[in-house]
């Protein structure tokens, strides 16, 4: 059966995509909830990176290069030092994500969760010694229900999920949370003492800040409505995030009831900024759109995310940058496909990113890797 199209802005990665025309273009971008259901696992290492694939507007953009070749692939973050990227895949269509990690020549890939459940938002420690993700292993071998439609588009945030850390290699598994409901769509902060996460915990999708450990939870955002996808600023004061507050009494009727059986109905999502204790929250985007997977440049000045604020309604996503203040926003990528989950390395010259360009069969999302031009 067909997808309704989906994205996980997550940093983690998540977006949902609403109305009827999204759901007619099943299997272009798929993402079956915030823990996402991305894009299928390209097998073949001896395919090569290809080149030359950026579009004439795209100014940022030099050498793109293509480093997956087939399936569903998503969410690709660097290591700190550069050299391998850890990301999220799945091969057909009763099967779900897993994490993986490649070089940047998209060789040498393997798997590093444990092959069971659903995962997803996968990063790396700095120390490069270990390795962090959300899984529902514990809960079971089996992908967790799939969404009902039935109330038509909607977030599944499954309770099921928790963060984990592991080694590189998979190994040593160690479960960070376990408290009733969602908790995933972890990041670390550059010094590797604090990790940042949504949680479902006290009733309402918030984010929290913890130790590296799992110890000394703290609650950050407080108002009603999906706040996630969090990462640090390079100096780890800020915090970059997506969020989708119901405005209309319809709307706040519709998420209280939905949020009961841990699901939600964005219809919007804009970027915020806030301190990292919490206090300071600003908006930076005000388009009415799908605006997620929001990222910092290593000079802590500027903001990359993903958006469809050129077709609200439209299924076309492409990367923008904005200023931290919310000023000079502008036009990344201007393929006519999807692109989205944008990272820069931590010198700033390169970016790593999912695109359904260059897709040999419709519903190909891969993973591309460019130079990068200010």
């Amino acid at each position: 059966m067909k997808r309704p199209i989906l994205i996980c802005i997550v940093g983690c990665a998540l977006v949902v995509l609403a109305g009827a025309e999204w759901k007619a273009a099943a299997r272009q971008t798929v993402v079956e909830s915030p823990a996402i259901e991305i894009l299928r696992f390209a097998q073949n290492d001896k395919q090569v990176a290809t080149t030359n694939l950026a579009l004439p507007e795209e100014k940022h953009l030099r050498n793109v290069r293509q480093i997956t070749f087939g399936g569903e692939n998503a969410e690709a973050y660097f290591s700190k030092d550069d050299k391998q990227l850890i990301f999220q895949s799945h091969e057909g269509e009763d099967t779900c994500d897993q994490i993986y990690l490649m070089d940047l020549e998209g060789k040498n890939k393997r798997m590093v969760s444990t092959g069971k459940g659903r995962t997803t938002c996968a990063y790396f420690f700095p120390n490069g010694k270990r390795i962090l993700y959300s899984s529902t292993h514990v809960a079971g071998p089996n992908c967790p229900a799939p969404v009902d439609y039935s109330k038509g588009y909607v977030w599944k945030l499954h309770p099921e999920f928790d963060i984990f850390t592991a080694k590189p290699d998979g190994s040593d598994v160690k479960r960070l949370t376990n408290s009733p409901g969602y908790d995933a769509e972890a990041t670390i902060s550059r010094d590797g003492k604090k990790i940042v996460f949504n949680s479902l915990r006290s009733g309402d999708p918030e984010i929290y800040v913890m130790d590296a450990n799992g110890k000394n939870v703290k609650q950050l955002t407080n108002e009603p409505g999906y706040d996630g996808g969090p990462f640090f600023s390079p100096d780890r004061k800020k915090i970059v995030y997506r969020a989708a507050h119901p405005e209309t009494e319809a709307e706040k009727k519709d998420y209280q009831d939905l949020i009961q059986t841990s699901q939600l109905r964005p219809t919007r999502l804009e970027i915020y900024v806030m301190d990292a204790d919490g206090s300071n929250k600003r908006q930076l985007t005000k388009a009415g759109a799908a605006s997620f997977a929001p990222f910092f440049h290593p000079d802590g000045k500027r903001i990359i995310f993903a958006s469809n604020l050129e077709n609200p309604r439209g299924r076309n996503f492409d990367l923008y940058l904005i200023n931290v203040d919310g000023t000079g926003l502008e036009r990344v990528t201007y393929s006519p496909e999807f692109d989205s989950f944008p990272m820069w390395t931590s010198d700033g010259k390169k970016l790593v990113w999912a695109s359904n360009r260059n897709a040999a069969k419709r519903g190909d999302t891969n993973i591309f890797i460019a130079d990068w031009v200010d």
